[in-house]
């Protein structure tokens, strides 16, 4: 009796410190529980108990009890201010139960809360100014949306007998805007379109295409020569660029039925797609320097005509695209590519060829991107003259 008595007694220490310990754990759950409603931090609150429960099971005391400071450090990452003091708090609450529960020296969890509130402090900081950056982010990226809305205007699905796609991805991707360049016009001359490249990437050459765009669109209603489209941006460039700079294009007309005009200045050859699938690349016959390098070259920019009929498809694409690396530093095969997701459907060609494009790359492109495909859907309509399509737009 009085043995089993004196058993009992030398382990209450141990059931008073279990119940201890069991009374944590459900204050640790129920806490868990409550954050996660709140939409608090889950995973430092889980890094906490963890701590806590490798301290009882080691029984080491003080030499785990420092590593609660991972809790609110790692809610800095994940959550504002208000969820970094709330992990704070409760690895302060765990860290001073457990002290006691070991029967360390008083100055032993003095130093333990002393850390944890050192660490929420600068923890807290450091997601409140993460907070502030992640805002200014916001505004930033939503005007650049709103500036490549108002430089890239959207393209038509239909435009007449004709069917367009246009896919584009910018480098730049908090600002998601770039220095490649697209648009199509309806004018008394037919259709026509551009698409180019501004040396450079980003905000800087934001500017330029502004300016290619924007003498592109007035010129090609004015001018019924497409030669002359070209001519007007070649000298507007030359008076605003600076010395090393210049835009590689390629505009596109169609003035008559079955026909299309093209004129490359450096850009990389459009390719050619077939009714029957076949395709190839339209490379200029007489190779001309880019926009804004004409003064440095003899060589003027050729009209080339290309026979275009209907079930026909002309991909114009800038040099991200061709130019993006896989792992291994190979280039992605625009050719191929466009051989085994080619379609009736120009939105749906692009977005096979946009989605194993970033595939390739491994999600994120290291330089603009832009695809624009044009489709010869229907023989042209005699009685609707260029003019008149106009309200297709």
């Amino acid at each position: 009796m009085l043995q089993a008595r004196h058993h009992g007694g030398d382990h209450a220490p141990m059931r008073l410190f279990g119940n201890r310990v069991a009374g944590i754990g459900r204050a640790v759950h129920q806490r868990a529980v409550g954050l996660w409603a709140a939409g608090m931090p889950l995973l430092p609150v889980l890094v906490v108990a963890m701590v806590a429960l490798l301290d009882v099971a080691a029984g080491a005391g003080m030499p785990w009890l420092p590593l609660l400071a991972a809790g609110p450090a790692l809610a800095a990452s994940t959550n504002g201010p208000r969820g970094v003091v709330c992990v704070g708090l409760l690895a302060a609450a765990l860290g001073v139960t457990l002290a006691i529960g070991h029967a360390t020296p008083a100055r032993e969890p003095a130093a333990v809360v002393a850390v944890l509130a050192a660490v929420t402090a600068a923890s807290g900081l450091a997601s409140a100014q993460r907070g502030r950056r992640e805002r200014v982010l916001a505004a930033v990226r939503s005007v650049a949306e709103a500036a490549q809305h108002a430089l890239l205007q959207p393209v038509p699905d239909a435009v007449g007998p004709f069917q367009v796609a246009v896919r584009y991805s910018a480098a730049a991707a908090e600002a998601r805007i770039g220095g490649d360049l697209y648009a199509l016009v309806t004018t008394p001359y037919g259709i026509r379109l551009i698409v180019g490249d501004v040396r450079g990437k980003g905000l800087p050459a934001v500017g330029t295409a502004a300016l290619v765009l924007g003498v592109f669109r007035e010129a090609a209603h004015d001018e019924p020569d497409l030669l002359a489209v070209v001519a007007r941006i070649e000298r507007s460039l030359a008076r605003n660029l600076g010395p090393d700079d210049f835009v590689t294009a390629v505009v596109v007309g169609h003035p008559r039925s079955g026909h299309l005009e093209i004129v490359n200045c450096g850009h990389a050859p459009p390719l050619l797609i077939s009714a029957s699938g076949e395709v190839g690349a339209v490379e200029p016959a007489h190779p001309a320097p880019p926009l804004g390098l004409r003064a440095l070259s003899a060589q003027a920019p050729r009209l080339q005509r290309l026979p275009f009929v209907v079930g026909d498809q002309l991909l114009l694409y800038t040099d991200g695209v061709t130019e993006a690396r896989d792992h291994t530093r190979a280039f992605y095969p625009l050719t191929e590519g466009v051989t085994r997701h080619v379609s009736d459907e120009p939105a749906r060609t692009l977005t096979a060829l946009h989605d194993e494009l970033l595939a390739h790359v491994g999600g994120r492109l290291h330089d603009d991107a832009a695809l624009l495909l044009l489709r010869k859907n229907t023989a042209d309509d005699p009685a609707c003259v260029p003019s008149s399509c106009e309200a297709t737009l």
